[in-house]
């Protein structure tokens, strides 16, 4: 018997992001499905082969995307197309006009401030409008956390169904073994919203207190130059690093601490992976954080006495450092949830 096709698209090339998310789906399948990826050229269509996962190029280019996407769903003829970004939704919109295929859309990623991404009211208002009225073509619409669920109908008044889906994480056979310690960890993009400067100020009290304590920013971004120069001015030189791109299972078991007072976070795999792993988290409460976090790893994003006093518990308390709880599936228990929600689409 064949299985339905769920055509996923992906905006995204690199293996940052939502990636993730797309790779941990097709490595376990979605349950009685059929999964096709249609993503640009490069390192997450390569790792998608090697896993002998159905691959379809999509250009960059917006105009081309739309007509070669239009083109595969003509050729396919999936049951489901489920896009990943705002790119990659609207893209699926245009691209499916008169084709009667179900759309879905799992939505990775919504800041609470509204004027995060926009540099003024209008800018974020006419974003808003056309999330709302993209989504009255969706049959559904999926949430990484109940947070991003609230703000897509606070910002956006959807009216779609919207069924909320933690993003999955599997538990170790074993879990590592654990040591005291004051090795902290920032694992994220260099960039603004990620607030790595807190963590900077955060990791400077820590210091005062704590001076055998490290600090590895690791990541890539815009932010780069202005944290290496705040290091500096804190006169920190000699006890943060900044290596760049760190493989993020390796950076895990050789840290104790993993400090994100991010401003906008909804189901972070960082966070997910650094519990699985049995490391201490000091984190703020944005979005998903307190849905996957107990109160004692959490302060407020620009509190950095209080972010330091949590990383400080965290690190040398190894009975503070979180679990996983039930309500986090993993990766096999993301996917069943994905099917049901296909199989309530399309019967």
């Amino acid at each position: 018997m064949n299985r339905p096709t769920a055509l996923w698209v992906s905006p995204v090339s690199s293996l940052a992001g939502v990636a993730r998310h797309v790779l941990d789906v097709a490595q376990v399948g979605i349950p009685g499905w059929r999964m096709v990826v249609s993503c640009p050229s490069g390192p997450l269509a390569d790792r998608l082969r090697e896993m002998d996962v159905e691959v379809v190029d999509l250009p960059v280019e917006t105009g081309t995307a739309v007509r070669s996407l239009r083109a595969t769903i003509q050729q396919l003829g999936p049951d489901i197309v489920h896009s990943h970004l705002a790119k990659a939704d609207f893209l699926a919109t245009m691209a499916s006009v008169g084709t009667g295929v179900k759309l879905v859309s799992t939505e990775h990623t919504i800041p609470t401030d509204r004027f995060m991404y926009h540099s003024n009211r209008a800018s974020a208002v006419t974003m808003e409008t056309a999330h709302r009225l993209r989504l009255t073509r969706f049959s559904r619409v999926i949430a990484v956390s109940a947070a991003t669920e609230r703000e897509m109908r606070r910002q956006w008044h959807t009216k779609v169904p919207i069924t909320v889906i933690l993003n999955g994480v599997d538990r170790p056979a074993t879990l590592p073994s654990r040591e005291p310690g004051l090795r902290l960890l920032s694992l994220a993009r260099l960039s603004k919203e990620k607030n790595i400067s807190a963590t900077i100020r955060a990791f400077e009290h820590i210091t005062r207190e704590h001076p055998e304590a490290t600090l590895t920013v690791a990541g890539t971004g815009e932010e780069d130059t202005s944290l290496k120069t705040l290091a500096h001015r804190l006169g920190l030189d000699d006890k943060v690093s900044f290596p760049g791109f760190a493989d993020p299972d390796e950076a895990m078991a050789s840290h104790d601490v993993i400090m994100q007072p991010s401003k906008s976070d909804n189901c972070s795999y960082a966070l997910l992976d650094a519990v699985a792993r049995g490391m201490g988290v000091a984190a703020s409460p944005i979005g998903g954080n307190p849905e996957i976090l107990p109160p004692r790893c959490i302060a407020e994003a620009d509190d950095v006495e209080a972010l330091a006093k949590v990383a400080i518990r965290q690190g040398l308390h190894l009975g503070n450092r979180p679990a996983l709880t039930d309500a986090i599936p993993t990766v096999a228990g993301m996917t069943e949830g994905i099917s049901e929600v296909y199989r309530e689409i399309v019967g």
